[in-house]
């Protein structure tokens, strides 16, 4: 009986798992994980951080899931070493398991930021569940907090410490907050709310050193500023944890390199998910889509290729994140030269930005405005050319506007 294995139970370790059930693999399946709490949601340690209160976790598979699905699952262990010719893996804990392929799903790790005091107390990252425990923990002592990096997970932590009442500045060294991803009217939109709910944001600056006796004290800004901290969090991008298939050899470039069905360069071994440097229609080149939506996706896609099933992961990127009370979507990936039509006014509230290709959209973003980015979605989807005075209009209704492109061209086939 062949023994697959799935090293990670991350989103896109237990899609594959199960996709690999739904289409019939009959043969053993394990997963092994280092962290030993059971499987859980990692975007929810961002956005429900609540000072003084230890975060629920939210299970990714309960136990009754697992053994309907059958899965063995391994956790409180890393994988030490990966054997492609003999087919093995040995466990941090000394075990050694054989396999008749494997998947690699272990995600991306938190950028490290190499200046002095960077080892200091109060200095973190936001990962774990641990990780979000002592941050909550620390919050709960007041502030000041230094977010380094004004990315999602930063300012989505900016978000919820306001929430608490705690001080926030965030240190950014663009010049503009996401701007690569929402575009600069948008940017400087989301900068507004920030800054609109007490929080400071520092654009152009770098960080030099944390100082501190034992634990951080200080942010030292390489102008030299000198920001009191109390704790700060360290928020500038992932990198995909690639040591171990670069071991074993496999072809790596920004992640595991795989094809359009996740596999490496060896036949045997599978990678998906925030770790795998994928080719994407939606992408002008092969990339990470570090999205949880797009690591579920993907992980089925390659747990049914893995089944026997060969199944390409195409659908549109998706994200979303939650800031003060608000819900900011995105569907799509725009690039240089893309038409910008902002649709009606920008709001507090409310904004929405489509991205068009040739009079075609492809990407969108929106914030407190989920019905309109559905129907936007559809737009895309369709691949149709559609008017930008249409898009525009704050009055058009996307959605009869969707179902009508949608009709034309069930009607040319």
């Amino acid at each position: 009986m062949p023994r697959y294995l799935i090293i990670g139970a991350s989103a896109a370790g237990f899609a594959a798992a199960r996709e690999l059930r739904l289409t019939g693999f009959a043969g053993e399946l394990t997963v092994v994980d280092r962290d030993q709490h059971a499987p859980y949601e990692r975007p929810p340690l961002s956005k429900q951080v609540v000072p003084g209160t230890t975060p629920a976790l939210t299970p990714l598979v309960d136990a009754q899931t697992l053994r309907e699905l059958d899965v063995e699952l391994i956790r409180g262990t890393g994988v030490r070493a990966l054997d492609l010719v003999g087919h093995r893996v040995e466990l941090a804990d000394g075990q050694r398991l054989s396999f008749d392929a494997v998947l690699l799903a272990t995600g991306a790790r938190p950028r490290t930021l190499a200046v002095p005091g960077a080892q200091l107390e109060g200095v973190l990252a936001l990962r774990a569940a641990a990780d979000a425990w002592e941050l909550s923990d620390r919050l709960a002592e007041g502030g000041p907090l230094i977010v380094v990096g004004a990315g999602f997970i930063g300012l989505e932590l900016a978000s919820a410490a306001r929430a608490a009442g705690v001080e926030v500045t965030v240190v950014e060294k663009a010049a503009a907050p996401l701007a690569g991803t929402l575009g600069s009217r948008l940017s400087e939109w989301l900068l507004g709310v920030h800054r609109g709910h007490g929080v400071e944001v520092l654009l152009g600056a770098e960080v030099e050193a944390f100082a501190g006796r034992r634990r951080v004290e200080e942010v030292v800004l390489t102008d030299g500023r000198r920001l009191p901290a109390r704790t700060v969090l360290v928020g500038i991008g992932a990198e995909p944890e690639v040591d171990l298939g670069h071991r074993a050899g496999l072809r790596c470039a920004d992640g595991i390199v795989v094809d359009g069905y996740g596999r490496t360069s060896n036949p045997w071994v599978f990678a998906a998910g925030d770790v795998a440097c994928q080719p994407h229609p939606h992408l002008a080149a092969p990339g990470r889509i570090e999205h949880w939506d797009s690591a579920l996706r993907h992980g089925a896609a390659v747990g049914a290729t893995m089944a026997g099933r060969p199944t390409a992961h195409s659908e549109i990127p998706y994200f979303w994140s939650e800031q003060y009370g608000g819900l900011l979507q995105s569907y799509g990936r725009h690039r240089p030269g893309d038409e910008l039509v902002v649709r009606g006014q920008i709001t507090n509230d409310r904004a929405v930005a489509v991205w068009l290709r040739s009079g075609t959209p492809v990407a969108t973003v929106g914030f407190g405005a989920a019905r309109e980015i559905r129907a936007i979605r559809s737009l895309i989807e369709t691949g149709v050319p559609v008017p930008v005075s249409a898009i525009a209009d704050p009055m058009t209704d996307l959605r009869q506007l969707s179902n009508r492109v949608l009709t034309s061209v069930l009607r040319a086939f």
